[in-house]
């Protein structure tokens, strides 16, 4: 039997197993390998395209891909979704694509509430904007596009507050420093834990740990952001894409043994602690998609680069997340380094992006405050 007698699905997995200049020329050597390899359905060439995208092996293939017939443009939602923005901005020769699949690239890439950046444009203009400014901020100081940045602060009473600064003096370590000394804190050594990374941009919390002698000072929704209830580290809990965890119980938070706090309704910090009984179902994060570090984010990702347990040994001890928490999106630059580095940009991070990356607290805040005060 002649390799090109077998099924075309067995044919289409062939294919896919070579990179990506082989797998050009083998769909160019019969009509029928030309059909197969153009089969939108059978798409051979997103293993080797990923494989590309994952390896940063930026080639001349790949960046002038779109004008082979026999490369579905479905593929283009991957490369616009996860090259870096120099790549795409300088080096790729674009496709012509439909509306919604910018759309869908804009969503896959970028923050939520970036999408005030398109305002009446296509969504190709908006998203080749949005990518330039990106690396625009990403590789000098200017602050012109976006002059005021916006932060999240997650009280320990449970409420949240949207603030902004200018971003010309956006320094979170200094706007966590005062938060410190306002939480009469500043004696405390600052955490700094990477929630999540994206292709442009990656999510700090900024947080204080302790062992607190009065109950009140726990900031539990700290908890429930870092360590979602009922993920665990461990390989088993990324067997499945979904699963089904129970967010709260009546009079207690179903911690699953990292914070064991219970509050009874005649305790002082009962309504702090109190949660509405309701479920969530936790599905892998897909807009925007994370780096390939945090792949199975929500969930655990292997490979020693989620780090968000990594106060384990802490909680064991006694040691409690207390005062306020401070989440900031930070711009990605062109090479790695100090992540607080003072050359670093920083982007707007709002209640949409918060829902976005923590859909599970978007009913457990129900006090969210824009700008600052305690919302009386």
């Amino acid at each position: 039997m002649l390799f090109e007698d077998l099924p075309v699905e067995l044919i289409a997995e062939v294919l896919g197993e070579l990179d990506l200049p082989s797998l050009i020329n083998v769909s160019y050597l019969s009509k029928r390998l030309h059909l197969v390899a153009s089969d939108s359905s059978l798409n051979p060439w997103r293993r080797p395209i990923l494989t590309d995208l994952r390896a940063r092996n930026y080639t001349v293939t790949l960046k002038h891909l779109s004008v082979r017939s026999t490369v579905p443009r479905q593929n283009w939602v991957e490369i616009l979704s996860l090259a870096p923005p120099s790549f795409l901005l300088f080096e790729a020769t674009l496709p012509n694509l439909k509306d919604s699949e910018w759309e869908e690239c804009f969503n896959r890439r970028f923050l939520p509430s970036w999408k005030r950046w398109r305002k009446d444009g296509s969504w190709k203009e908006a998203f080749l904007k949005v990518l330039f400014r990106l690396w625009h901020r990403g590789t000098t100081s200017c602050t012109s596009d976006e002059a005021w940045t916006k932060y999240i602060v997650l009280n320990r009473n449970g409420s949240a507050n949207v603030l902004e600064l200018s971003s010309r003096n956006f320094n979170p370590v200094t706007i966590f420093n005062e938060l410190k000394l306002q939480n009469n804190l500043a004696h405390l050594e600052t955490r700094i834990r990477l929630l999540v990374e994206f292709v442009d941009i990656r999510i700090l919390a900024f947080g204080t740990m302790t062992k607190p002698r009065n109950p009140a000072s726990f900031n539990t929704n700290a908890h429930l952001l870092l360590n979602p209830p009922g993920i665990m580290p461990s390989e088993q809990n990324n067997s499945s894409a979904k699963q089904q965890a129970p967010v709260s119980r009546q009079n207690s938070i179903d911690d699953h043994g990292v914070y064991p706090i219970s509050a009874s309704s005649s305790s002082p910090i009962s309504q702090v602690h109190r949660l509405p009984v309701s479920s969530f179902t936790y599905s892998r994060l897909t807009q925007p998609i994370p780096a390939l570090m945090h792949g199975n984010y929500p969930f655990y990702t292997p490979g020693g680069l989620d780090l968000r347990w990594s106060n384990y040994s802490d909680t064991e001890e006694g040691s409690r997340w207390v005062g306020s928490l401070m989440l900031v999106a930070q711009i990605l630059g062109p090479s790695d380094g100090d992540a607080l580095q003072p050359s670093r940009q920083y982007a707007s991070f709002d209640w949409s992006d918060l829902w976005a990356i923590a859909p599970w607290l978007e009913e457990i805040i129900t006090t969210r405050i824009d700008g600052p005060g305690l919302g009386h």
